[in-house]
C-alpha cells in the first residue's frame, strides 16, 4: 500500500496535463452520445417507416406492435448483457462493441425480405440500442467532473432527441422517395463513424483504477483535466473508494446489500416511470394515433414532426439547467403539466373532434405540451440517475438493470399500445397515461433525493452512512446531509491516504 502511494505521488508530479483536456472531454461525450442518436433514430424511424411497411407487407396491427416492439426486447437484452462486457473489457471498448452492432444491424433491418427476419432483425439492432443507454451514460459519467455530470450525461438525451428529430423528419420528407429500407439503412453511416473515433477517446479513469491501478487511472485524467489540483483531489476520492471495496460489494452481490436499497428503489422507479409515463409510446405511434383520429397522412407526419421537435428543445434545455436546477426538483416542477395535458388530450380525443376543427388543434396543442413537460422533466433524469447514484464497484451491473427497466417499461407500453386503444379508446388511454404520470410525482416525491452537485464518491458515501434519502429541502442535500460534509470536495483537502 505504501508503494502504490508513493507512485500515485510520484506519477502525479510527472504527470502530462493536455493542453486541450476539455475540448478532449467534450469530444468523448459528444462522440460516445452519438449512440443516443442512434438509438433515437433507429427507434422513431418506425413511426414514418409503416405507413409504407403497411403497404407492402400488408401488415394487421398486431404484426405493427411486433415490429416496433421487437427492437425493445432486444434492448432489455443488450441493457443486461453488456454489463458483463463493460466489467470485462471497459466502458470505452463497449461502445465500440455497441457500434459494431448499431452498424451491423441498420444493414439487416433495411435487406429484411419478410416480416419474419425484419422482426429478428429489430431484435439484434435492440441489443446495440439497449447496450448505448447502459454503458454511454456510464462512460460519460465516470469521465465527467462532479460540477458537470448533470450537464455531460444529458448530452446522451439531447443526442436522442436529435436523432427522434432526424428520424421524423426523413419520415415526412423523403417516405416516398426514398421508401423505408434506405431510411433504416443511413443509420449505418453515424455508428460505423464511432466505432472509428472511438480508438481515440480516453477511458474511463475510474474503471481503469478499479481494473488496472491508480497510475494508469492518472493517465485518463490527465487527459480530461486541466488541473493538477483536480486531478490530486479527484484521484484521492477514487483511491478512497477503489481500496474500501470488498468481495460481496462487486458487481451483482453487491445490489443485493441493504444500504444500496434506497438507490435501487430511487433509480429504477424513477425508470419505469419514465417509459410508462407514455412519452414513448407517442413517438412511435403518433401518425397512426392521428391517422386513426380523421388526420391525414401528411398531417399525422408533420404533428410527429413537431412532437420530435419539442423533444429536442426540451431535452436540449433540461441538459443545459439539470446541474442548476437539481434532478429531484426538475422532475417535482414539470410532472404536474404532463398529467394536465394528458388529461386534456384524453377529454379532447373523448369528443371525436374533425379534422379542421377547433378540437383537432387542440389535440395537437394539448401533444406537445404533453411533450414539453414529459420530454423537459423526467426524460431528462431518468437516464441519468442510473449512471450515478451506484458505487463504482456494482455500477456497471446496476446501470445495466437500470436500463433494463427503462426498456422494460418501454416495451410494456409499446406492445399495449394499440390493443389498449381498441380497448378502451384513445381518450381512455391517456387518462391511463395521466395516471401513470401522477403516480410518478408522488414516487419522486417520497423517494428520490437530490444528487446534483455531490460527486460520485460523495453519494456512494452518503449511501453507507444512511444519508441517502429524500428531504424536505430541494437543495444539495446528499453531500450537506453526510457526517463529515463536503470538506474534502470543496476545500481541495487531500485524503491521508496519498498523503
Amino acid at each position: 500500500m505504501v508503494n502504490e502511494r508513493k507512485s500515485v505521488l510520484n506519477a502525479l508530479n510527472v504527470l502530462e496535463i493536455s493542453p486541450h483536456a476539455g475540448r478532449i472531454l467534450w469530444l468523448a461525450v459528444f462522440v460516445s452520445a452519438i449512440c443516443g442518436g442512434l438509438y433515437g433514430y433507429d427507434t422513431g424511424i418506425i413511426s414514418g417507416s409503416l405507413l409504407i411497411m403497411e403497404r407492402d407487407f400488408h401488415l394487421s396491427s398486431v404484426q405493427e406492435e411486433l415490429i416496433t416492439s421487437a427492437i425493445l426486447v432486444g434492448a432489455v437484452l443488450g441493457a443486461v448483457g453488456v454489463s458483463w462486457l463493460s466489467e470485462r473489457f471497459g466502458r470505452r471498448s463497449s461502445v465500440m462493441i455497441v457500434t459494431a452492432v448499431f452498424t451491423t444491424g441498420a444493414l439487416a433491418c433495411s435487406q429484411a425480405p419478410d416480416v419474419t427476419t425484419l422482426i429478428l432483425a429489430r431484435v439484434y439492432l435492440g441489443l446495440a440500442v439497449g447496450g448505448s443507454t447502459q454503458v454511454v451514460p456510464t462512460y460519460i459519467s465516470e469521465l465527467a467532473p462532479a460540477s458537470q455530470r448533470g450537464n455531460l450525461v444529458t448530452v446522451f438525451n439531447v443526442a436522442i432527441g436529435v436523432g427522434i428529430f432526424l428520424a421524423n423528419l426523413i419520415g415526412f420528407s423523403m417516405r416516398e422517395s426514398w421508401g423505408w429500407r434506405p431510411m433504416i439503412a443511413v443509420a449505418a453511416g453515424p455508428a460505423a463513424f464511432v466505432f472509428v473515433c472511438m480508438f481515440f477517446m480516453p477511458r474511463s479513469p475510474r474503471w481503469v483504477a478499479e481494473n488496472e491501478g491508480l497510475v494508469p487511472a492518472l493517465e485518463q485524467l490527465g487527459r480530461v483535466r486541466s488541473s493538477r489540483k483536480l486531478i490530486r483531489r479527484e484521484i484521492t476520492e477514487i483511491h478512497d473508494s477503489v481500496a474500501g471495496i470488498e468481495d460481496k460489494e462487486r458487481g451483482w452481490r453487491g445490489l443485493m446489500l441493504p444500504w444500496v436499497r434506497p438507490a435501487l428503489i430511487a433509480a429504477l422507479g424513477t425508470a419505469f416511470f419514465t417509459q410508462a409515463g407514455g412519452l414513448e409510446m407517442m413517438i412511435y405511434y403518433t401518425p397512426t394515433f392521428l391517422s386513426d383520429a380523421g388526420f391525414g397522412g401528411a398531417g399525422a407526419l408533420l404533428t410527429s414532426l413537431g412532437v420530435a421537435t419539442v423533444y429536442l428543445v426540451m431535452t436540449l434545455l433540461g441538459c443545459l439547467f439539470v446541474d442548476r436546477i437539481g434532478r429531484r426538483r426538475l422532475m417535482l416542477i414539470m410532472g404536474p403539466g404532463s398529467v394536465l395535458s394528458l388529461l386534456g388530450l384524453g377529454f379532447v380525443f373523448a369528443l371525436h373532434p374533425a379534422q379542421g376543427s377547433v378540437g383537432s388543434w387542440l389535440v395537437i396543442a394539448f401533444l406537445l405540451l404533453f411533450m414539453v413537460f414529459n420530454a423537459g422533466g423526467i426524460q431528462v433524469v431518468g437516464w441519468l440517475l442510473g449512471a450515478e447514484m451506484f458505487p463504482l464497484s456494482m455500477r456497471a451491473a446496476a446501470s445495466s438493470v437500470h436500463a433494463a427497466v427503462l426498456w422494460g417499461a418501454d416495451l410494456l407500453v409499446t406492445a399495449t399500445a394499440l390493443s389498449l386503444v381498441q380497448k378502451i379508446s384513445l381518450g381512455g388511454a391517456m387518462w391511463l397515461y395521466a395516471g401513470v404520470n401522477l403516480a410518478s410525482v408522488v414516487f419522486v416525491w417520497f423517494c428520490v433525493p437530490e444528487t446534483a452537485g455531490a460527486s460520485l464518491e460523495d453519494i456512494e458515501n452518503a449511501l453507507r452512512t444512511g444519508a441517502f434519502r429524500p428531504t424536505a429541502a430541494n437543495g444539495r442535500r446528499i453531500v450537506a446531509a453526510m457526517p463529515d460534509g463536503p470538506a474534502a470536495s470543496t476545500a481541495g483537502e487531500v485524503s491521508p491516504a496519498l498523503t
